[in-house]
């Protein structure tokens, strides 16, 4: 993991990773774009340096984290029964005199998704909702919750949009491989964008 060198538009940039869980496959609409969109951005923080917090919702009930996501980096990755993942293991990380900027990803948009966004907005923090990837049981869930945290102060934007704001600055040591990874998923970017994102 190389050390992060010139990101222009935050300080304290942070991942969290919300209940993918296995349990929840057969469930959630286009699950498996979720998980590409993830992929994409743990391999972007390992790139960019970037701190991972992960969450499971009632572990021993909906099972771990999906066999595809590895994050043996994270931070945290705490298990919970609150819906929201700003809970004291997480929570601690965090400093509202030091505000970061959380990109959030997971499910479900209209349930855990919401509650995290709304705790760490009102924490003071800025909060990047990457609308392809996140998600619902019922699809017509997701543009209703992505309206109300928009309004709500947070920034709704896509996966590719937000690396590349956190980069700023093809000059950055770090830019080649970001943009080897965006090249390198392009495809799934494409087919998540175009199907989470119709009804927003």
């Amino acid at each position: 993991m190389c050390a992060r060198s010139t990101i222009i538009i935050a300080s304290s940039p942070k991942l969290s990773i919300c209940d993918i869980q296995e349990k929840f496959r057969p469930a959630i609409w286009e699950y498996e774009k979720v998980i590409l969109t993830t992929k994409k951005l743990i391999k972007a923080a390992s790139i960019l340096d970037i701190p991972i917090y992960a969450t499971t919702q009632n572990r021993a009930r909906l099972g771990e984290t999906c066999t595809e996501l590895s994050i043996p980096h994270a931070v945290e990755h705490a298990d919970k029964s609150a819906f929201s993942m700003w809970i004291p293991p997480i929570a601690r990380h965090f400093s509202s005199a030091a505000p970061s900027e959380i990109a959030i990803v997971g499910i479900e948009s209209h349930i855990c998704v919401t509650q995290t966004t709304l705790d760490l907005l009102a924490n003071g923090h800025k909060v990047y909702i990457l609308a392809d990837g996140v998600s619902s049981c019922n699809k017509e869930e997701v543009p209703i919750a992505l309206a109300r945290l928009r309004a709500a102060g947070a920034v709704v934007t896509t996966s590719e949009s937000f690396l590349y704001e956190l980069m700023g600055d093809a000059s950055i040591p770090e830019f080649r491989a970001i943009a080897g990874l965006v090249k390198d998923s392009s495809k799934d970017t494409k087919e998540a964008v175009s199907t989470l994102l119709s009804k927003i």
